[in-house]
């Protein structure tokens, strides 16, 4: 295999994650994992990230069809969505937070009366429990119910069931044993972050594996060695004085990873633009999430969606969507527009597909 350069493995970045739009099971299989967020400009990071990879997605699509299909919603690297059988290797969980004998009891009294009813709604347990309110981890007053409830998902005693207005409805969860082998399950989960965000600089991918800690936190202390069993599966090679990995069987030089001329509007959380690391080493600029920025110092705007032409990120666009008309605010790197007319027309082909994704069915 040839060693790639910067060039190929921007292509192989591009083209491996923007596979042809596939059925919503399928692209969850493909992706691995979907990373999620609450945040709606003009919709939610799930949904903006499904749009390219799903044929005729729309908005609110995952949540809608969620119930029937067989993904869980749960951290994993960070919280999102991802395969049943991806998620059952990170259970049972041992939480570097240890509960009292009192939360616990109280933990079974809830999964109890959740047993009872099949599913529930949070305000159903706070209206049966009166549990109160306390201080949440970032310092503010919430529902006690909702973070005992909370901590039960997180510990694999509840499931997502479904959203209702986007409220979590939990279920009990079914409870499987634990891995006969520990380090083939985590291995497996080291491959499944490897595929969603590869080829990626090696302290990236260290990063991300010590990321699995919120995930599987059992195996906190076994990830660098996971790290290191990576290295004798997949190829680690040296490109401009940075390792970098890749899936084993991918050669990121080969000429089949063509790019077309589409202009794609990416989530910030998209797995192309995720590494703030390798996006600077593939496209030469720093793109940061300024949703939680002042207003005063933000560079590019609430909630900009990095551009995506060809196989360059040349810029980044605010979209605001109301009473079914997009308005998009439009900005360059290079301070204006690409000179082509091929930009031009897939930019504008590229907004009427977004305006289909965000019209409701």
């Amino acid at each position: 295999m040839p060693a790639p350069d910067l060039d190929a493995l921007r292509r192989h970045a591009v083209a491996r994650s923007l596979f042809k739009p596939t059925s919503l099971p399928g692209a969850l299989k493909r992706l691995g994992f979907v990373q999620a967020d609450p945040i709606r400009a003009p919709a939610r990071a799930q949904d903006l990230t499904l749009r390219h990879r799903v044929a005729d997605y729309r908005a609110g699509d995952l949540e809608r069809r969620y119930p029937r299909l067989a993904i869980e919603e749960d951290f994993f690297v960070n919280y999102g969505f991802l395969p049943r059988a991806t998620h059952t290797l990170m259970h049972p969980r041992t939480p570097r937070t240890a509960w009292p004998q009192a939360r616990w009891a109280q933990a079974h009294a809830v999964l109890d009366f959740i047993r009872e009813r099949g599913s529930v709604h949070p305000r159903e347990v706070d209206a049966a429990f009166q549990h109160g309110r306390s201080k949440n981890w970032f310092g503010g007053n919430s529902k006690a119910s909702t973070q005992l409830l909370d901590g039960m998902h997180y510990r694999g005693l509840l499931r997502i069931a479904r959203r209702d207005g986007g409220v979590r409805v939990y279920a009990a969860r079914d409870v499987h044993p634990p891995a006969q082998d520990p380090c083939a399950a985590l291995d497996a989960l080291v491959d499944v972050v490897l595929n969603k965000y590869a080829p990626l600089p090696w302290p990236s991918f260290t990063a991300l594996v010590s990321h699995l800690r919120g995930g599987a936190p059992q195996w906190e202390h076994d990830r660098r060695d996971a790290a290191r069993r990576a290295r004798t599966r997949h190829p680690v090679v040296a490109v401009d004085g940075v390792d970098w990995i890749w899936p084993a069987g991918e050669n990121p030089a080969s000429r089949r990873h063509a790019v077309d001329d589409s202009v794609r509007l990416l989530a910030p959380f998209d797995p192309i633009v995720w590494d703030r690391r390798r996006f600077e080493l593939l496209w030469g600029w720093a793109y940061r999430f300024e949703a939680y920025t002042p207003a005063p110092q933000r560079v590019r705007g609430y909630y900009a969606l990095p551009m995506l032409w060809r196989d360059q990120v040349i810029g980044w666009a605010n979209l605001a969507w109301q009473g079914g008309v997009l308005t998009p605010d439009i900005g360059y790197v290079a301070g204006r527009a690409p000179r082509d007319a091929g930009h031009r027309a897939a930019l504008a082909a590229e907004l009427d597909r977004m305006c289909t994704f965000l019209t409701p069915r």
